[in-house]
């Protein structure tokens, strides 16, 4: 058998159906503009991205009998409040306690040598004098790197001030317009799409809402597990509490590695401030327990109805579109690595095949 043979019988059998060959086309179209073009397009994704979320909100008060424009006009009310309670509440204590920790850092390094010569003091045949300082240079070296960053883009983004404004103005206006003008924009794209769609129906009434219950659930999930370690530390006394908060709290988007990073400034900043004690050890207990409900309490019942994917399914999704797509690629990397699940599932596939037809 031939090559040309081979690739047309693998063309036949998986391209055989024109509305196949459509959504092919159409897949491959809308993922080289948001590679190519995302940047550019950054706003209108990120209000798609908002609207997506608020529709379930619209919905669930349009079902109580609420009228559909009074439902938007509370949800869009609701959205812009959270958005200026964050931008002038939270935001400035986040970099005011990030700003402290840039200037408590040179303490905490000079504080971390001088445990570690304690420790050779102790233990002198586990850590070398010339390994303590090969990884004190080392450290230090890495933070200067990371600080002349910061102020590289603290500087270059005074120049993104006006695009920054531009940015905050544009996103809630066209989420404003998606909520209320849904269905005439639902219908202008279908307008664009064959009559015959039974193949993208299915699909998009499999991924609707296992997408829209994922996203949600991510925010909630987000939201309780910072909102649990922030009274957490809290209650222990912990400095920088809000940031660590935000920061455990985000790392529920990275799928098994999140946990693990995030494990890291909570620990160094613990241990800094109570040292190798019982306070210390307490707080790394509570966070430990922290962890553990989110991923065998919380998850399993906000992600009930999420398709079985293998954790190495996951992880490489989560490499693959976050290098991609950035935060947003790691955000939705589940969500798109079921999308393919469920277009390799529902592909059609060509019945005419040989081997089937001579069985008798």
């Amino acid at each position: 058998m031939t090559l040309r043979s081979i690739l047309r019988k693998w063309t036949e059998r998986y391209f055989s159906d024109e509305e196949a060959v459509i959504l092919l086309i159409v897949l491959v179209l809308g993922f080289a503009v948001v590679i190519w073009l995302g940047g550019m397009l950054a706003p209108f994704f990120t209000a798609l991205v908002i609207a997506f979320l608020l529709q379930g909100v619209v919905n669930m008060l349009t079902r109580r009998r609420v009228p559909n424009m009074v439902a938007v006009a509370i949800v869009f009310l609701g959205f812009v409040s959270l958005m200026l309670a964050m931008g002038f509440l939270l935001m400035p204590l986040l970099w005011n306690q990030l700003v402290n920790l840039v200037q408590e850092t040179p303490k905490m390094l000079s504080n971390g040598e001088d445990w570690l010569m304690n420790l050779h003091t102790h233990y002198p045949n586990l850590i070398k004098p010339d390994e303590i300082q090969s990884w004190i240079s080392s450290t230090a070296k890495q933070f200067t790197v990371y600080g002349q960053r910061a102020v590289s883009l603290s500087i270059a983004s005074l120049g993104n001030v006006i695009g920054l404004i531009i940015y905050l103005v544009l996103v809630p206006i066209l989420v404003f317009f998606m909520l209320k003008d849904r269905e005439k924009l639902v219908s202008f794209v279908l307008s664009f799409m064959p009559e015959k769609r039974g193949l993208m129906n299915r699909i998009w009434n499999e991924m609707d809402d296992q997408i829209a219950n994922y996203v949600r659930g991510k925010v909630v999930e987000i939201i309780i597990v910072g909102g649990v370690s922030y009274a957490t530390f809290t209650f222990f006394g912990l400095q920088y509490t809000a940031l660590l908060a935000v920061l455990v709290g985000f790392s529920v988007l990275i799928p098994f590695i999140g946990a693990a990073v995030a494990t890291l400034p909570v620990a160094a900043v613990a241990g800094f401030q109570f040292g190798l004690t019982e306070q210390f050890a307490y707080i790394l207990i509570a966070y430990g327990i922290i962890q553990a409900l989110d991923g065998n309490v919380l998850v399993p019942i906000l992600f009930s109805e999420a398709v079985n994917l293998h954790p190495v399914s996951i992880i490489l999704a989560v490499l693959f579109f976050g290098g991609i797509w950035g935060v947003w690629g790691v955000f939705f990397a589940i969500p798109l690595a079921t999308l393919l699940k469920a277009l390799i599932t529902a592909w059609p596939r060509s019945l005419h095949d040989t081997s089937v037809q001579e069985q008798p």
